[in-house]
């Protein structure tokens, strides 16, 4: 076999990219009491948590909605919540004010303790490798979703030049996050607005329910046990740039949801939108487009998705 056949047959070596996610800060939480803490206050499940482990995760508010969502990882018996930094002053005194006697140590990290985004370019991206990076305070996979790529957490600007990846910026990140179907806090939705089961915390491995009570608790297990989720983020894609978020998506002239977080590509644009699903099935039964703003757009749901369309004619 010639030379040349033989590196044809190789495989396609994965193209990576890192940013520093410029948005995003560290919180610690310590102390004899934080595993206790954590469990009885937010959506994942604290106490499976191995060393090493993370999770999606997020603090609702008492009617059950999102009040906070972030990230957090186990790491040598305390944890790091990885969290929008416009919010993490707000999330950390909520902490506090959740902490009573607990024997807690609630603690913001300076702020060249940050976290690096590493994935993979190609088109059909899968689990990054572990880079072990000396001097990281963690290293996961991402909990949502391991197309995603990996977290990096620790000093940035010690971190990035060790990465043998090619640099990005948050935009070429958040390009990345959306083409993989998963919303974030702020960027696709508004706090203390939103249901978890909305911004998909469910089906991304962000709420137990199978562990006990915390706050906001009895409504999201409702939710879940009724099979009563109408609204959820899906994927959408024009040939047109889409509008700014909270635009809205129409169908025949009627509200069908409203435009989070998009980007534009080489074919157009794509986004993630909180839409009626049984809005979008009777759009579709009616062979009716949908649009966001004048922008006509195609509806699809992620890949991950165990969620379905439902019978159309379910739609008010």
């Amino acid at each position: 076999m010639s030379e040349s056949a033989i590196s044809f047959m190789e495989p396609a070596v994965p193209t990576l990219s890192y940013a520093h996610l410029s948005d995003r800060s560290l919180i610690r939480v310590g102390g004899a009491d934080a595993q206790h803490f954590l469990q009885n206050l937010v959506t994942a499940d604290i106490d499976s948590m191995v060393e090493g482990g993370a999770s999606a995760c997020a603090l609702l508010t008492p009617q059950g909605k999102i009040l906070f969502d972030f990230l957090i990882y186990r790491q040598e018996g305390s944890y790091l919540l990885d969290v929008p930094s416009a919010t993490a002053a707000d999330f950390l005194k909520r902490l506090t004010f959740y902490r009573l006697r607990a024997k807690v140590d609630l603690e913001m990290l300076p702020e060249d303790f940050g976290v690096i985004a590493l994935w993979d370019d190609t088109a059909n991206a899968g689990e990054v490798p572990d880079s072990d990076l000396e001097g990281a305070l963690a290293e996961v996979t991402d909990p949502r979703l391991p197309a995603l790529g990996k977290r990096i957490a620790g000093p940035v600007a010690d971190l990035a030049p060790k990465l043998h990846a090619t640099a990005a910026d948050l935009a070429a990140y958040d390009r990345h996050r959306i083409s993989m179907g998963v919303p974030e806090g702020l960027k696709d939705f508004d706090y203390s607005d939103i249901f978890p089961h909305d911004a998909d915390l469910d089906q991304l491995g962000g709420v137990s329910f199978s562990k006990g009570c915390y706050v906001g608790q009895e409504v999201v297990s409702r939710v879940h046990h009724r099979g009563t989720a109408r609204k959820r983020f899906v994927q959408i894609e024009s040939s047109a740039a889409l509008g700014e978020k909270g635009t809205d998506i129409t169908a025949d002239g009627k509200s069908a949801g409203v435009l989070g977080s998009s980007a534009v590509t080489e074919d157009g644009a794509v986004g993630l939108a909180l839409l009626r699903l049984d809005k979008v099935a009777q759009a579709k039964d009616n062979g009716s487009p949908l649009k966001c703003g004048d922008t006509e757009i195609l509806v699809k749901l992620p890949d991950w998705a165990s969620f379905s369309l439902p019978e159309p004619n379910t739609a008010d």
